[in-house]
């Protein structure tokens, strides 16, 4: 019989350390090289010639981590098998109290050849690039939101709470820039603190304007279109979704896609007694966080507003229907729920999950419209 090599590759910023099993029985632990493309494929073309086996028979596999997937990309690319495995899903021993990296790469061919391991979904080149603005996108958010809150703590503290409308709104900026304080260091302070949160809006709306102009060139742009189809879906949310998550074609149902947001309960059952609890919060929490952000907007009673209208202008007749679908009943759906006297977090969950399944009928819509 042929022997067959399964290569873990325990992988850090600055090394790797690298194993081998066979289909025999055989483990060792083969060196460690630096943590680049080409001292990697060089390392491994060596071990190819030492174990007296063709290069692109290697089947190799590495932790998903802070390294990416450009190490797996060259390796597909040079023809190997080459696997990105969930750190998540490893099998851990409860007795393991020592760890090293060579244990490790030798656990990762042991459960390698064994098939215990789960593989993550590898984006290509140009999602993974629109995932990145995206996110980038989402930092520039964040900075925002600190710049405000820091600044709304810096007035609380010096006596100053601002009792007009709406925060940050264009009167609320004038009473800002008004504001008469005790010091001038006081005011300086307020100063850089209006500042940066300019600063942040600007770089805000640069990204966005950087994600409108690469959406034109981008091979999923008519996923974007049909997904900003649906309420509760503009170009952001929409971007972010598809660049997150993929081609969900790899899905064979709906409910592989809310296990893989962590949107169904966990579960601890034994013998005779079932006990479900909070949801798992597994898998891409980016994507989560942005699914659970659009489900909100179904808390009102179906509607199709102008906004809609507008973003549904030139898509197909079944997106326009799917979409109405939705609507009536995710937002029928909340509303019992919150009749049931159900906890507010727990009622957009159950709405957040039902919303995946609509996202995965809508991406084999596209598929069936393609075919």
């Amino acid at each position: 019989m042929k022997t067959t090599y399964h290569i873990g590759i325990d992988m850090h910023a600055e090394s790797a350390v690298i194993a081998w099993a066979d289909s025999h029985g055989n483990l060792e632990h083969h060196g460690k090289c630096a943590a680049s493309i080409k001292a990697l494929v060089s390392t491994l073309r060596k071990l190819a010639r030492k174990l007296d086996t063709p290069f692109k028979d290697l089947r190799v596999c590495y932790e998903a981590g802070p390294t990416g997937f450009v190490f797996a990309r060259r390796l597909i690319d040079l023809g190997l098998d080459c696997q990105v495995v969930a750190p998540s899903l490893i099998p851990r021993s409860p007795g393991e109290r020592i760890k090293t990296d060579k244990r490790d790469a030798r656990k990762l061919a042991r459960l390698h050849r064994a098939g215990e391991l789960k593989a993550v979904h590898i984006p290509d080149r140009d999602d993974e690039a629109i995932r990145d603005l995206c996110r980038a996108r989402t930092d520039a958010v964040e900075d925002c939101r600190r710049a405000k809150q820091q600044l709304t703590a810096f007035l609380l503290r010096n006596g100053h709470r601002y009792k007009g409308g709406g925060n940050w709104t264009d009167a609320h900026l004038r009473y800002l820039r008004e504001l008469e304080l005790q010091s001038p260091v006081l005011r300086s302070v307020l100063e850089e603190y209006l500042l940066a949160i300019e600063a942040a809006n600007t770089r805000i709306d640069r990204l966005e304007a950087l994600m409108e102009e690469a959406l034109a060139t981008w091979a999923r742009r008519r996923e974007v279109g049909w997904l900003m189809g649906l309420k509760g879906f503009k170009m952001v949310a929409s971007m972010t979704l598809v660049s997150e998550l993929g081609d969900l074609s790899r899905f064979t149902h709906p409910c592989q896609l809310m296990a893989f947001l962590g949107l169904v309960p966990g579960e601890h059952s034994s013998g005779s007694k079932r006990r479900q609890g909070a949801i798992t919060k597994t898998g891409n929490s980016h994507a989560r966080w942005m699914l659970i952000e659009s489900s909100l907007a179904y808390r009102p009673r179906a509607k199709v507003s102008a906004q809609l209208s507008k973003r549904q202008d030139g898509l197909p007749r079944e997106v326009k229907e799917l979409s109405w679908r939705a609507q009536q009943r995710l937002s029928r759906r909340y509303r019992r729920l919150k009749a049931r006297g159900l906890h507010e977090n727990k009622a957009i969950v159950a709405v957040t999950r039902e919303l995946a399944a609509f996202l995965w009928e809508l991406h084999h819509l596209g598929l069936r419209t393609a075919a």
